[in-house]
């Protein structure tokens, strides 16, 4: 039997604790279900597996202890709470619980370990599992919690409890979930409408993401042997310089250094024809283990953030090569900001509202709050601030396009049934679909700032076909991920995984990016 997120459940009375008045239809701020496992009622609607039971915790009551033996830590620890979700589709909701851990040994991968998870199948968007990375050791209770939006045809939901890949104790106690926000609905797209700023006059800008380091004969390959006519420039950290921006002084030291360098890019790109779009891959502050950016969460990194910016405005305004001003790669926010700090989208305000104190006209690319960032234009709103682009990541399903990335490689083939999803090119399609409704609706202009699939994934061709006809079908600017960075992304290397050589025959996929390529127009500077 499952539980309704709701007051109006026929559990409410028993189970679930709400603070404030019931309203037609989902508020932000809105507490919607909470337990203590205090009582009875409450524990019993849970499914406790072999290693689980109720404990009483002193100053806390009765809390869930999760105890998993070295011996049975391949087996299944989870204990579950099936929920309905129907009155809350579309709708972010932060899920939070205080976790206690001893002696919780460091899982084989990130998102394992002490787990409170939310898990639902979806037909539009593929089933989800998200819970709180890193959770492992000996800790005192502190809060866990993560931040979802729900999918629009969310269904057969469950909350659990567990320790997933390691051996210890973890305690669980006191979960809440809360609305973060809800749907609001797209004006209905005007007929015939004028085109939309785009922040050019080329037919389209095709290209690439830059390589971490400045080579004047990378431009000049570039331009005039792939007829690329845009660079994505990424200032982001090289290896051995990681975790690092958190010591402001010496962050501003880096960016000077990739300043300079970006400076020598331009002056290039200018010669060779190519537009430039400066990218801050690497904010001040650094993500933490949640993979949550620093600038949505304290003030003095988004303030310097703001600073970064107002630097780069200055430094090239009314520069015909910047095409763009990218304020952030990837902002994923998965929890609240706290009071005094702007979120994701109106941090990017924030920003861009600098910049246009400085730099009027150069245009503004701002993104959704997620890595593979087209679910997440299901909740993003227009920004008020004038000559802005959107951005779009495109590495769906992950499964695919990252196979032996983070781990032991099993190929997997594309188009094809991958986790249990048939994937081909109208399934991308659908994938897309909340960019080209936010499109339609606004009459704004998109641009895929990164698309990509691992040289040796066997279909990687197929998959980047696709991606770049869904592209040009709707008119969107586009840059493949990436141009002599990491030879896993190259096509200029075959598709054997451990050859580490650039081939002397051009791939298959190098052969796709050309054609497209020899499509291009170039700037006039």
């Amino acid at each position: 039997m499952k539980i309704a997120l709701h007051s109006r459940s026929v559990f409410s009375a028993i189970v679930l604790c709400f603070l404030g008045s019931v309203s037609a239809a989902p508020t932000p701020g809105e507490v919607v279900f909470s337990t203590d496992f205090d009582s009875p009622a409450e524990r019993e609607l849970w499914k406790l597996s072999k290693s689980a039971s109720w404990v009483e915790e002193s100053g806390r009551g009765t809390v869930l202890r999760v105890d998993v033996s070295p011996e049975s830590i391949k087996e299944a620890h989870s204990t579950m709470l099936p929920i309905d979700l129907s009155d809350y589709r579309g709708c972010k909701l932060i899920f939070e619980c205080q976790v206690k851990a001893d002696g919780v040994t460091k899982p084989s991968a990130s998102y394992l370990g002490a787990k409170f998870m939310l898990h639902y199948d979806s037909e539009s968007e593929g089933p989800l599992w998200t819970n709180e990375s890193n959770v492992y050791g000996t800790f005192d209770w502190r809060r866990s919690s993560f931040t979802v939006r729900i999918a629009p045809d969310a269904r057969d939901a469950h909350l659990s409890l567990s320790l997933q890949d390691s051996s210890g104790k973890a305690y669980f106690d006191s979960i809440r979930v809360t609305v973060f926000k809800v749907p609001h609905p797209r004006p209905i797209p005007i007929p015939n409408p004028p085109p939309a700023f785009k922040g050019h006059t080329l037919s389209r800008l095709r290209g690439v993401m830059s390589p971490h380091s400045y080579f004047e004969g990378d431009l000049k390959t570039l331009a005039t042997e792939w007829r690329a006519n845009l660079i994505r420039w990424q200032i982001t950290r090289h290896w051995g310089r990681t975790n690092t921006d958190r010591d402001l002084k010496e962050y501003g030291q880096w960016i000077d250094e990739e300043l300079a360098e970006l400076d020598q890019a331009l002056e290039a790109s200018r010669r060779y024809g190519i537009l430039v779009l400066i990218d801050l891959h690497t904010p001040p502050g650094g993500r933490y283990e949640d993979k949550n950016m620093a600038i949505f969460h304290e003030k003095k990194y988004q303030d310097y953030w703001v600073a970064v910016w107002e630097k780069i405005a200055r430094r090239y305004k009314g520069n015909p090569v910047v095409w763009g001003y990218d304020l952030i790669n990837e902002p994923i926010q998965t929890r609240p900001s706290p009071d005094g700090v702007a979120d994701y989208l109106a941090g990017q305000k924030r920003v861009a509202d600098a910049i246009r104190l400085i730099d009027p006209d150069t245009p503004i690319i701002v993104e959704a709050a997620e890595s593979d960032s087209a679910r997440g234009y299901r909740d993003l709103e227009p920004i008020n601030v004038s000559n802005v682009i959107y951005q779009v990541h495109l590495y769906t399903p992950g499964e695919f396009t990252h196979q032996g990335v983070h781990g032991e490689w099993k190929p997997v083939n594309y188009p094809g049934k991958i986790a249990g999803r048939e994937w081909n090119k109208e399934e991308l399609r659908k994938v897309l679909e909340p960019v080209r409704e936010f499109q339609r609706a606004y009459n704004v202009h998109i641009y895929a700032g990164e698309f990509s699939a691992v040289r040796w994934a066997p279909g990687a061709v197929d998959y980047l076909r696709d991606c770049i006809e869904l592209f040009e079908e709707y008119g969107w600017d586009w840059s493949y991920h990436a141009y002599r960075e990491w030879d896993g992304w190259s096509v200029e290397h075959g598709p054997n995984i451990k050859d580490h050589q650039k081939v002397l025959e051009p791939t298959d996929r190098k052969q796709l990016l050309l054609k497209w390529f020899a499509k291009n127009e170039k700037p006039r500077f």
